[in-house]
């Protein structure tokens, strides 16, 4: 009989000062138009299958399976789908570190693929999903060791340099109930759904929220389904009353109203001036190539 033993010497790092704000696993359907959105801590996208591309500043980047996405605090992105081969990630919202990468330290978003330890990175996602979705005991604990083993699988391939972020952050509780609305936008929600998806006192929920984003849980609602409609007001023939519902509005009357208040001009006068613009566009290409 022989026996190996390995001495296990102190660690010289210490903890990672992060938080994990939330989990999400998503899917694109046949209806799903991501909005533009900022975040006020960094998220990472892992992504489980399908094709699609990221948009970023005025960047549009491909990503398929096993691709990885790091997004900075304050960074408007968001993801397209292919239609044939529909997006499936996982996001970790992450409170107190931001990433750089080696070879451009000012890149916002890095971008890494994780097909050679596939296995490896699948199972700590899945671990943390799994104990976010049963909640057992001491699973906050879990999760918080779980994002730091992934951190430092992560970091071990140098791919990019961690940084401390400012402690002027947003809280983990209005972090949860954004990134909820972001989810449901497009369902009846109202301050008391809110309070209860987030397990907080509405009232204390009203007023962090305007304090930490500057608008209400509501109005940010509001403004979450206009930016969505915008987009179906310029890609799309859909009748307005039929977006109006799309986006979550419950009628046409009150997401005019809506519109017109934060655009400063109705859905109709939106719609039109897109459309003119496009076709000032595309003639000003046709005489571009006649000449």
């Amino acid at each position: 009989m022989s026996n190996e033993i390995y001495e296990v010497r102190p660690a010289h790092r210490e903890h990672l000062p992060v938080k994990l704000l939330y989990v999400t696993k998503a899917r694109y359907d046949k209806d799903w138009h991501s909005t533009n959105h900022t975040h006020h801590f960094t998220e990472i996208l892992f992504i489980i299958k399908g094709k699609g591309t990221f948009v970023f500043f005025n960047e549009e980047v491909p990503v398929a399976e096993n691709d990885l996405i790091i997004i900075n605090p304050n960074s408007e992105h968001t993801e397209k789908s292919c239609a044939d081969d529909p997006l499936e990630y996982i996001a970790l919202g992450i409170q107190g570190l931001a990433f750089s990468s080696p070879d451009s330290p000012s890149s916002q978003v890095t971008f890494l693929n994780f097909k050679q330890e596939e296995k490896v990175y699948r199972f700590y996602i899945q671990q943390l999903v799994e104990e976010v979705e049963n909640q057992k005991e001491d699973y906050e604990l879990v999760i918080q060791n779980l994002l730091e083993v992934l951190l430092l699988k992560m970091m071990r391939r140098k791919a990019f340099n961690l940084e401390k972020t400012s402690s002027e952050k947003i809280s983990k509780d209005v972090a949860f109930i954004k990134n909820y609305i972001k989810q449901h936008f497009r369902e009846d929600i109202n301050l008391d759904t809110l309070a209860e998806a987030g397990h907080i006192n509405k009232y204390y929920l009203s007023h962090s929220f305007k304090k930490s984003v500057g608008v209400s849980p509501i109005e940010y609602l509001i403004q979450t389904r206009i930016r969505e409609s915008k987009i179906l007001l310029e890609t799309t023939n859909y009748p307005i009353s039929d977006i109006a519902a799309i986006t979550g509005f419950s009628s046409q009357s009150f997401f005019a109203q809506s519109f017109k208040r934060v655009a400063n001009v109705t859905p109709s006068q939106y719609r039109n001036a897109k459309n003119t613009k496009k076709k000032g566009q595309k003639k000003q290409s046709k005489t571009r190539k006649k000449n």
